[in-house]
């Protein structure tokens, strides 16, 4: 299962590398030893469901969109939906970060998850650190790996 760490990040707001763009990248690196995982930004959340439908392949893509009205999960629940989508065959996994002005409803329709981070306020470049991370310590749970310790 591929998974895509999906931002809308219009471009003139992603001129320069941040140090959460970093983070990212590392925690994806460390995520690909278990899945093929990248980082894609898009220019608009339209463009980012556009390519859900071209994206399609065997299996449509799993949407997890972050939303502060979505659900908390904890971090091995997380992991049990990524190993279900796995385990069912998704062949495309995209969690993505939205809009600096919320999801529309077209997008929240399209989504098979929603996922809050709880009641904080993080800016969009943190939560996609925070989420890559997630990602990261998901995939370490499914493999049994030591990195999650469970708490």
């Amino acid at each position: 299962m591929k998974i895509t760490l999906a931002a809308i990040a219009p471009t003139r707001s992603r001129a320069k590398s941040s140090p959460a763009d970093a983070l990212v990248a590392d925690y994806l690196a460390r995520a690909a030893h278990f899945a093929p995982c990248l980082a894609q930004n898009f220019p608009t959340e339209a463009a980012l469901l556009a390519s859900l439908d071209r994206a399609a392949a065997r299996t449509s893509p799993h949407l997890i969109l972050l939303d502060s009205r979505g659900n908390q999960l904890s971090s091995e629940a997380f992991a049990a939906h990524i190993g279900h989508q796995r385990d069912n065959g998704t062949q495309s996994l995209i969690l993505a970060v939205g809009p600096a002005d919320g999801w529309s409803d077209a997008a929240r329709a399209h989504a098979g998850l929603t996922l809050s981070f709880g009641a904080i306020t993080l800016s969009h470049a943190l939560a996609r650190a925070v989420l890559a991370e997630q990602i990261y310590r998901a995939l370490t749970i499914l493999a049994g790996h030591p990195y999650h310790s469970g708490h």
